[in-house]
């Protein structure tokens, strides 16, 4: 027998024996959609456009497509012929124990993947990157952290943007008077009473809440930004099995057209996506 039989035999037996091998059953977070028949994802009420509530009272946004693709892409791989989406809806302050405690599978939001946050919980591969910008009235004068000195500026707490404007104070040596709120919503309700000069958060959520805004005309956007915010959906920690799963969902979306069409149904009135998000969708698909 020649090489090329001897190959051919081997190539035939090795594939017969992965042939007949069983599939491996689902374990962790996989087994429990299976078995419930259904998936639980986490949304934000007014982190707009990426997660919000929209006037029919349902989740909407960039995120909220992309989880939906993630979960319909685990229903076929787990054999269900539907699989239901329940939301649950979250805040900046329960996000990360609400996927730590299994209270929802995956988290559909803006949070940014930090470091210091993967020691609670993990995170897929990026879905988009943007960074932090000041949101404040034409009167205000703010165009960059420079101009905040002797202003207030409101912040949710815990946030990465407050870390990095923090940072950012410190490194222009200007001080300003930090205004708590607990959402996106309450910020820019800040800036529209006067209680704040300026809002502080990511550049693109910003412009989402300028536009819905009846005071849209009299606010203005800072140029500078501030901090870099690669955001991902967030997972129980560990997962590996499920991780993989809704990764695959993300990398065969962006290698798609379809991913086109979900960000110009979102940010189509931005313009072209920025040369670091075409960059992000590139490099961030991993190869199957």
């Amino acid at each position: 027998m020649n090489l090329a039989a001897v190959f051919a035999v081997m190539l035939a037996a090795l594939l017969a024996s992965a042939s007949v091998a069983p599939a491996a059953e689902p374990g962790g977070t996989l087994k429990k959609i299976k078995e419930r028949k259904s998936i639980v994802l986490g949304h934000r009420e007014s982190s707009s456009p990426f997660s919000f509530v929209d006037d029919a009272g349902k989740p909407a946004g960039y995120s909220v497509d992309l989880c939906v693709r993630i979960a319909e892409a685990i229903g076929k791989d787990l054999g269900l012929k539907t699989l239901p989406i329940r939301w649950v809806k979250l805040t900046p302050e329960n996000r990360m124990t609400a996927v730590a405690d299994g209270t929802v599978d995956l988290e559909c939001g803006s949070t940014t993947a930090t470091l210091s946050r993967q020691e609670r919980v993990d995170f897929t591969i990026t879905t988009f990157v943007d960074g932090g910008s000041l949101l404040s009235t034409d009167g205000a004068a703010i165009d960059g952290v420079k101009d905040l000195d002797g202003k207030r500026v409101a912040i949710i707490p815990g946030t990465t943007t407050e870390g990095s404007l923090t940072a950012a104070l410190k490194r222009y040596v200007v001080t300003a008077q930090m205004v708590p709120v607990k959402d996106h919503a309450e910020g820019l309700a800040a800036v529209e009473n006067g209680s704040a000069d300026a809002y502080a958060s990511d550049r693109v959520i910003l412009i989402g809440l300028g536009r819905k805004s009846a005071q849209r005309s009299k606010l203005s956007i800072s140029r500078q930004l501030f901090s870099y915010e690669p955001y991902g959906f967030m997972l129980r920690r560990g997962d590996a099995d499920f991780r993989l799963a809704a990764n695959r969902a993300l990398s065969r979306l962006f290698r798609s057209e379809d991913i086109v069409t979900i960000y110009e149904k979102w940010f189509g009135e931005l313009g072209r996506p920025s040369p670091a998000l075409i960059l992000m969708y590139a490099i961030t698909a991993i190869p199957e």
